[in-house]
C-alpha cells in the first residue's frame, strides 16, 4: 500500500472510532433517561433535545444571537490578529526585544484573563463592546507569540544569502522573512481565533445582554433543560464549523 493509501485509511479508521464513541455517548445517553430515570431537570431525553434543536433550526429564532456573537468574534479577531501580528513583527527584529518580551507576554498569557472580565463589563458595559475587547485580548497572545517565533527565529544564512544578494528591506521581508515565518503565524492565528471564540461565548454565560452564551443561561434560567441543551448542541456545531474552516484556511496558507 502507498503511503497515501495508508495516510487515508488511518484518517478512515480515526473517523470509524471517533463515530463509534459519539453513538456510545448518545446511547448512555439515551438509557440514563429512560431505563435509569435520571430526572429531565438534570438530563433531557435526546430525542426532546433533537426535536428542539430541529425547531431552533426551522424557526430560524437562533439568527439574532448568532449575529451578535459572530459580530463580537470578527471584531474581536480582526483586533487580535492586526495588533499581534504587528507587535510581534516590531519585536521579533531584535533579539534583546525578545528576551525581554517573549517571556512576559508568555506569562500573561498563562493566566486566565477571563477572571478580569469584570473589568471589561465596568469599562465597557455589558454589550458587545466588552466581550470584543475580552475576546481580543485573550486571542492577542497566541498571534502575537506565534509572529515572534515565526519572525525571531528564521534561519540566519537565509538572511545573509538574501543581503549578499542586494535585497532591499521590502525584498528581505517579502521573499525570505514572511514565507519562512507564514506557517507559524497561520498555527498562531488559528489558536488566537479559538480561544477568542470560546472567551466570547464564556462571557456571554456571564455578564452579557444577547449572543448565543446568553441565550444558554437564560434558558438554564427558566429550567428549560431540552432547549437548552439543543443551543448547546447548536453552539458546539457552529463552533466546529467555525474551527474546520479556519483549518482549512490554514492548510491552504501552508502551501508551497
Amino acid at each position: 500500500m502507498t503511503p497515501s493509501g495508508k495516510e487515508r485509511e488511518g484518517r478512515l479508521a480515526s473517523r470509524a472510532v471517533q463515530a463509534a464513541f459519539l453513538i456510545a455517548l448518545v446511547a448512555l445517553w439515551y438509557l440514563a433517561t429512560t431505563r435509569w430515570r435520571v430526572s429531565p431537570l438534570l438530563l433531557p431525553n435526546p430525542v426532546a433535545v433533537l426535536r428542539n434543536f430541529w425547531e431552533i433550526l426551522r424557526t430560524g429564532e437562533f439568527l439574532g444571537d448568532l449575529r451578535v456573537t459572530l459580530t463580537e468574534l470578527a471584531a474581536a479577531f480582526a483586533i487580535a490578529a492586526s495588533c499581534g501580528v504587528v507587535v510581534g513583527y516590531v519585536i521579533s527584529r531584535s533579539q534583546y526585544r525578545i528576551r525581554v518580551f517573549e517571556p512576559l507576554l508568555a506569562g500573561i498569557y498563562s493566566v486566565p484573563i477571563i477572571l478580569f472580565l469584570p473589568l471589561y463589563v465596568l469599562f465597557f458595559g455589558l454589550g458587545p463592546a466588552s466581550k470584543i475587547a475580552l475576546g481580543a485580548t485573550i486571542g492577542f497572545f497566541p498571534i502575537a507569540l506565534n509572529t515572534i517565533a515565526g519572525f525571531g527565529y528564521v534561519d540566519k544564512m537565509l538572511v545573509v544569502a538574501a543581503r549578499s544578494m542586494g535585497a532591499s528591506d521590502v525584498q528581505l521581508f517579502r521573499y525570505v522573512l514572511l514565507p519562512a515565518a507564514l506557517p507559524i503565524i497561520l498555527t498562531g492565528m488559528r489558536m488566537g481565533f479559538t480561544v477568542a471564540l470560546l472567551s466570547i461565548i464564556g462571557s456571554e454565560t456571564i455578564a452579557s445582554l444577547a449572543g448565543l452564551g446568553h441565550r444558554i443561561v437564560h434558558l438554564a434560567e427558566a429550567m428549560e433543560m431540552a432547549p437548552m441543551f439543543a443551543y448547546i448542541a447548536f453552539v458546539v456545531a457552529i463552533a466546529a464549523i467555525l474551527n474546520v474552516l479556519v483549518s482549512m484556511l490554514e492548510a491552504r496558507g501552508k502551501r508551497p
